[in-house]
This record gives C-alpha cells, sequence and structure tokens, in this order.
C-alpha cells in the first residue's frame, strides 16, 4: 500500500534517479537530460511536492501549484513514476491523491499545459479521470523517435 506525503529536502535522493531517467529518455517531459541534480531539484522541488512511498522507497512524486495571478484558482499538476515500477497502478493512485488534494485546496480546476500526444498512457490515464483535450500545438515536442509530436493542453472541474 502506498503512503502520500509532502516531500522534503531529504526526498530528493529518492526521486533523482527517476527523474534524470525520464529527463534522457526523453520521451515524455521537456526537461534538459544534462541538467545536474540540483538544477532538477530546484525545478522539481517548488511550491508543493508530494511522494508516493512504498516502505520507505520514493515511487512517485508529482507537483501541485497554481496558476498565476488570477487564474491562481485552477491547479496545474505534473507527474512522475519510477519507470521500474511502471504498470502498478502507482499513476492513478498518485493522480487520485492529487486530485483529492487540489479540491481540499480550493482549486476550482485543474489543467496539464503540456501532456506529450505520443503519451499514451498518461493521456489514457488523464482521460478517465475526465479531463478532456482543449487543444493540441502541433509539432511542439521534439521526440528522440518520432521526431516532431503535438503538445496537449488537457483540463479538467473539481467543482
Amino acid at each position: 500500500m502506498l503512503l502520500f506525503r509532502d516531500a522534503t529536502e531529504a526526498d530528493w535522493p529518492g526521486i533523482w534517479p527517476f527523474w534524470h531517467r525520464i529527463a534522457v529518455e526523453g520521451e515524455t517531459y521537456n526537461w534538459n537530460p544534462e541538467s545536474t541534480s540540483d538544477q532538477a531539484r530546484d525545478g522539481w522541488m517548488v511550491r508543493r511536492t508530494i511522494v508516493a512511498l512504498d516502505g520507505d522507497q520514493i515511487r512517485a512524486s508529482a507537483q501541485l501549484q497554481p496558476n498565476y495571478g488570477p487564474a491562481s484558482k485552477i491547479a496545474n499538476a505534473s507527474f512522475i513514476v519510477d519507470p521500474e515500477f511502471s504498470g502498478r497502478g502507482i499513476g492513478r493512485q498518485l493522480v487520485t491523491h492529487v486530485l483529492d488534494e487540489a479540491r481540499k485546496d480550493g482549486y476550482r480546476a485543474m489543467v496539464f499545459n503540456a501532456v506529450v500526444e505520443t503519451n499514451a498512457a498518461a493521456v489514457h490515464l488523464y482521460e478517465t479521470f475526465g479531463f478532456e483535450i482543449l487543444a493540441t500545438v502541433p509539432d511542439a515536442f521534439a521526440h528522440p523517435t518520432k521526431g516532431f509530436v503535438g503538445l496537449h493542453i488537457m483540463h479538467k472541474r473539481l467543482d
């Protein structure tokens, strides 16, 4: 059974290995694969970061943060699951937790600004939670094997 909690700086060494692997693979996030651990930490551990623990091992992490200014009642979230543990329902449990937290925090909706259209597992997962694709920015992501692919903007009302 997974335990979810807000991350601390001490959690970064448990997140970094799979953050880095995902960045180097370059298929789902627009992260610089040459980022140092400190640079990656400064980008990931901002505002509210959540970890999913299996015992004392971090298996996944998420960011939950407001959009800016007058749009601050709309949440933005990002999710990463250690690829060694994909396909085990960890992502689904993490999304469920983050959506619950966003509702508790008073957000009216959640938006994902850049879901890589070829990331079929993530797109399908988000759609099962009721997220809709509002638009796709064509040829916006340089996929390492598929060339330029689109980025979906996805949205879900929370109230």
